[in-house]
């Protein structure tokens, strides 16, 4: 809670310039201002306390966990590690997440472009009943997102005989995996999209296409650039969310080993098997994302402070 004050000095008369003048303007009282000082309102005790708060928070609650799986990833040493990384079980739930991260982080993009696109650009009925939808996996449990598409796509479910009648299966199987992470990751994009395009408004969309642009000329010439840091930012956080999930996938994979097994469905059969040093080692990736990942975005936001001045 800081604040700056200017305070004034004493008036004194002004010289040299109020020559000539008439005497009232001579006399005049002038103020100059001191250069603005912070002003801290909490004590120097206060302001360290609750630094050091949040500092073991951040500690013993981020950092403390990230540490403890590494070292537990290493207790074993270095052959070990490998050896379960390069497991053909892990090996396919590491390109079964990579594959499933691409085709969603993909479908999202081009929804959160589409979705932040008409929301900022346009009006038009609705609107907001489709911003609300844009935040409803932020309301719902994983887990119930999981469950409805068993619903939908199950053996039981409402297109389950006639899916089964043709032979196309999505409940333990790649398409569900793919659904259930499109829909808990959906929002991060287009969240990201929509607030910066509605603060540019539509000014520099309305000169492209006076001076001639077509509209997919205005989209990458115009509006593309001005929010390729945002989207960049968006589809980071899509990607980490994409490959950490697991409630709507735990749902919807059905467990099968080397098959529907992403890497958090594959570290907790590990750890429910007491492989330890395996499943801290498969985990060990994860943590490495997440830190890749917080890395990136410090980049990202630095960059979108720069072109926010």
């Amino acid at each position: 809670m800081t604040g700056t004050v200017v305070t004034l000095t004493e008036p004194h008369p002004v010289r040299g310039a109020s020559e000539g003048l008439p005497s009232a303007v001579a006399e005049a009282p002038a103020y100059t201002a001191r250069a603005p000082r912070p002003v801290n309102t909490e004590p120097v005790a206060v302001r360290v306390a609750l630094t050091a708060v949040a500092l073991a928070f951040l500690g013993l609650f981020i950092g403390l966990p990230l540490v403890v799986v590494f070292v537990e990833a290493f207790k074993h040493g270095l052959g070990a590690y490998l050896d379960a990384l390069v497991d053909p079980d892990a090996l396919a739930a590491i390109r079964l997440t990579l594959l499933v991260a691409l085709i969603s982080v993909s479908a999202n993009l081009v929804f959160g472009l589409v979705a932040s696109w008409a929301i900022a650009k346009f009006d038009f009925a609705g609107k907001t009943f489709l911003i609300t939808l844009i935040d409803l996996p932020f309301s719902v449990s994983p887990v119930v997102a999981g469950l409805v598409y068993v619903l939908l796509f199950g053996a039981q479910g409402l297109f389950g005989s006639w899916l089964q009648d043709w032979d196309i299966k999505i409940i333990f199987a790649l398409p569900g995996i793919v659904l259930a992470t499109i829909f808990v990751t959906f929002p991060f994009v287009a969240r990201e999209l929509i607030p910066l395009m509605q603060e540019q408004g539509t000014a520099e969309e309305e000169a492209a296409v006076s001076l001639g642009a077509s509209g997919l000329s205005t989209f990458f010439r115009v509006t593309l650039p001005n929010v390729k840091w945002a989207l960049l930012y968006g589809v980071l956080l899509c990607n980490a969310r994409a490959m950490g999930e697991f409630g709507a996938v735990s749902v919807v994979s059905g467990h099968i080993r080397g098959l529907t097994n992403t890497m958090p469905l594959h570290i907790e059969i590990l750890y429910n098997e007491y492989q330890f040093v395996a499943s801290f080692a498969v985990a060990s990736l994860l943590a490495l994302l997440a830190l890749v990942t917080l890395i990136a975005k410090t980049i990202l936001e630095h960059r979108l402070a720069e072109e926010e001045r």
